[in-house]
């Protein structure tokens, strides 16, 4: 299970490397390049699955963090 994700931006682009939780979601994320909150996009769990370059574990497990 991949427990770090690349989180992007896509209001400036900034990326950021995130050690994902295994137990729970993460629903707000603020960016560390201009600091607008990102919430996840219709459909998907978490920020994680959104934004970032690996789904969040429970989702990598095969099963719904939400």
């Amino acid at each position: 299970m991949q427990r770090q994700s690349t989180i992007r931006c896509p209001a400036c682009g900034h990326e950021s490397i995130e050690t994902m939780p295994t137990d729970a979601c993460v629903f707000f994320y603020d960016c560390k390049g201009c600091g607008q909150r990102l919430k996840p996009k219709a459909g998907d769990c978490c920020v994680f699955c959104s934004y970032g370059s690996a789904p969040c574990p429970p989702m990598q497990s095969g099963g719904c963090c939400g």
